[in-house]
């Protein structure tokens, strides 16, 4: 069919600026725009920046110590000397809070990048190599993941004895369960793709393949899951701190603090109260932060 140039109409250069187009923007620079949409989330993030720099700041700019006692203040209710109230001993309570904030954070942390480590590296063997060696490694894992991780744990630490070294170990063996399972399930989906045939064909090794092209392709369920597995690492830290199998005195951890604030709690509901808004404000930001991570890392929710 002939075309008539009656059909067309130059579009004037005028009319050509006014037209608006969206500016490129690369994944992450999108992700972070929708997470910045996202309140809850936000509102997680800056809680948690506020927790971290209160715990590593406080403690040093306080001219008391977590282990100070004196007797003559004991079980002092909250006052402008001391913030939070005394303990049974007469030590202050909100140095002993942020004291125990340092502990209960670097487990979270800790444990959250011995996940990442294992998990990534495990599930991504898994997912890649496939076949024999898949069944092999992942009926290992779901053997595991028919226990109960707190059972777990605490089996771990009555063999390892309380400790702090010995939470990190108990919680880097028995965490990375879940985020195998997801890197796995991942690189399953992505080892097929046009880039990874393209860079088999140009002969990169298996290991080349894992690295460069599936494990950044996979980094947002990575990311999530690492976010929500730190409080999750925190909480179980703080449960067993409070039954005698977490850390050791004179170190106060918020499941220590908990557990003490307990013996008292009809006489004295402040020495509770504080550790355990502590555990809650902390376990609701890093839940918020994830769950926005999650909505912005989606790349279905791209528009």
């Amino acid at each position: 069919m002939d075309l008539s140039k009656d059909l067309f109409e130059p579009v004037l250069r005028s009319e050509q600026s006014k037209e608006k187009s969206r500016p490129n923007t690369t994944y992450w620079q999108d992700a972070w725009r929708r997470l910045k949409q996202n309140k809850l989330a936000m509102l997680g993030l800056y809680t948690t920046i506020f927790i971290i720099l209160v715990a590593i700041i406080g403690p040093l700019v306080s001219s008391i110590s977590y282990s100070d006692q004196n007797l003559l203040e004991a079980n002092q209710a909250p006052s402008s000397a001391h913030w939070f109230g005394t303990d049974s001993l007469g030590r202050d309570l909100w140095i002993r809070v942020l004291y125990g904030a340092r502990i209960s954070l670097a487990i979270g942390i800790v444990a959250s990048l011995i996940n990442l480590t294992i998990g990534v590296i495990y599930g991504g063997i898994a997912g890649l190599l496939g076949g024999r060696v898949d069944r092999i490694m992942m009926n290992l894992v779901d053997v595991l993941y028919g226990i109960p991780v707190l059972l777990y744990v605490i089996l771990l630490m009555v063999v390892l004895k309380p400790g702090l070294t010995n939470i990190f170990i108990a919680l880097g063996i028995a965490y990375w369960l879940g985020m195998a399972r997801i890197v796995r399930g991942q690189i399953l989906s992505l080892k097929e793709q046009e880039y990874v045939l393209a860079a088999r064909a140009l002969g990169a090794s298996n290991w080349q393949i894992l690295y460069r092209h599936l494990i950044p392709n996979s980094l947002g369920p990575i990311i999530i899951t690492m976010t929500l597995a730190i409080p999750e690492a925190i909480f179980t830290e703080a449960f067993l701190s409070f039954i005698g199998l977490g850390v050791v005195a004179p170190m106060a951890s918020w499941g220590v603090l908990s557990s003490e604030g307990v013996t008292s709690l009809r006489s004295y509901p402040f020495q509770l109260f504080f550790p355990a808004m502590a555990i809650s404000i902390t376990m609701l930001s890093f839940i918020f932060l994830g769950d926005g991570l999650r909505d912005a890392l989606d790349p279905h929710a791209r528009r």
